[in-house]
């Protein structure tokens, strides 16, 4: 037998076994500043949007201000050129034409702009006990117990009887004011505090408090009257127009660096604009790329991916083929060309419940971004598994360009699980991964992520498009 010395040992073990490192021990102190002053962009992001269509509308502000242009279906478009398309105030998608057009295939990165959160109903103001609420109905997958006590605003749209559009947004500022959902006293809860967690808090106990105020004391739903009529003269509005909304409770908390050394950010929905932003990013600072090039802001991923304005709308195709018609071709012709990555995150490994994840296939905070090869629950349920061909494209192109990657799985076999939007596009015969961040507190009111691994994603993101493979 072999005998090894501990340093030829030590060589062996660094060169073919694998190895998690935090980003910085790899890089130097200017490295560090870039990360973090990236980070104060996202946290204004995060800050100024938190509803899709505010997202669209920012995206578009942005894209216009970086040289992009609106979409014009009777115009040629040739290399270099740089457009962006709506859909219906709830997707926006970027486009940079390269300089071998698309005949060779597209690049897309795909993420999506919706969060779990709660909605209003379509009748939703009612008085009881002297109070005003508004009757809710969340949206996506949440922990209900974490949207009690907490202040939260109210974003969204309004359309009038007589077609005015009426923008809301109340509970965000400083000096604003909030709204929100109470809970149970310890003192009484005792029965309350014996339900398994998802009983605990009934969704039809999610009730919005937005007033206690009465007009007067002889009158039926007094108080419900004093807000209506507070809303009547902030917005002309009566009650029967809140059938005719949009709104969206979401936390009125801003986004914060986490921890005694600024290393994390804490905010609402980091799944998924951090991919988001990343993605907006990346195609903002490319000018050229050699692949067609499209980024795709998607809707309603948090409940299935269904409407339209969700990864599985006709706009998807329909806008596919017309970039493929603008050079003579079809999109059959290009499908199995194009390469694209699903910008989602992971679940972060959480050393408080270790018992939920796998060690060595778990992604960890500040060791780059996450490559998810497959997605679903159980025996790979509804995956979407990424070929090893492609996987190994991925590699090449990180190590080219210096990213640091790690893999990623949520959680141990038959713990949950849960998917992406990767599966509806890799049913159009592309080559696709999850390739996101590392992310605690998913789902929650203010989830945490690192902002190195932010920055790193930002970089793998630009790489992807800018390629030449």
């Amino acid at each position: 037998m072999i005998k090894y010395s501990k340093e030829d040992l030590s060589k062996l073990k660094n060169n073919i076994l694998n190895k998690r490192e935090n980003i910085l021990f790899k890089k130097d102190a200017s490295y560090k500043k870039k990360a973090f002053d990236f980070s104060e962009g996202y946290k204004g992001f995060l800050n100024k949007v938190k509803t899709e269509r505010e997202i669209v509308n920012e995206v578009r502000f942005l894209a216009l201000n970086n040289g992009f242009k609106d979409f014009n279906s009777e115009k040629i478009y040739s290399s270099g050129d740089r457009f962006f398309v709506t859909n219906k105030e709830r997707n926006i998608f970027l486009v940079i034409v390269g300089e071998n057009g698309i005949k060779q295939g597209a690049r897309i990165i795909v993420s999506h702009i919706d969060a779990p959160r709660i909605d209003l109903k379509p009748v939703p103001i009612y008085e009881s006990g002297g109070l005003v609420y508004f009757k809710t109905q969340y949206y996506g997958g949440i922990k209900k117990y974490q949207w009690t006590s907490l202040p939260l605003a109210l974003h969204g749209k309004i359309i009038k009887e007589n077609n005015e559009i009426v923008d809301i947004k109340e509970g965000e500022f400083d000096d604003d004011h909030c709204f929100c959902i109470t809970d149970l006293l310890p003192h009484l809860a005792q029965e309350q505090m014996t339900k398994p967690m998802n009983k605990a808090i009934e969704g039809e106990s999610l009730k919005l408090l937005i007033g206690s105020e009465s007009l007067a004391p002889d009158i039926e739903d007094a108080a419900k009257l004093c807000i209506i009529n507070l809303l009547n003269k902030k917005y002309g509005l009566h009650e029967s127009d809140f059938v005719f909304s949009e709104l969206q409770i979401v936390p009125a908390l801003q986004a914060k660096d986490v921890g005694f050394d600024r290393s994390m950010i804490g905010s609402y929905a980091h799944d998924d604009r951090c991919c988001s932003f990343a993605g907006i990013q990346a195609f903002l600072d490319t000018k050229a790329v050699n692949k067609t090039s499209i980024l795709a802001l998607v809707d309603k991923e948090e409940v299935g991916s269904e409407g339209d304005t969700s990864s599985q709308s006709i706009f998807l195709l329909d806008f596919l083929n017309i970039l493929c018609e603008n050079e003579g071709l079809k999109f059959r012709d290009i499908s199995r060309k194009t390469k694209c990555i699903s910008g989602d995150v992971e679940a972060a490994y959480d050393p408080i419940y270790p018992d939920k994840f796998d060690p060595d296939n778990s992604a960890y905070m500040n060791n780059g971004v996450a490559i998810v090869k497959y997605t679903g629950h159980r025996g790979k349920l509804e995956a979407s598994d990424a070929s090893v061909e492609f996987l190994s494209f991925i590699r090449k192109i990180f190590k080219e360009n210096d990213v640091y990657w790690q893999t990623g799985s949520l959680g141990k076999v038959d713990t949950g699980g849960g998917g992406t939007v990767a599966k509806y596009f890799s049913r159009l015969n592309m080559d696709v991964v999850d390739i996101g961040i590392p992310v605690l507190s998913m789902h929650s009111p203010f989830e945490v992520i690192s902002k190195l691994d932010l920055y790193e994603l930002y970089r793998g993101f630009k790489a992807f498009i800018r390629s030449c493979d």
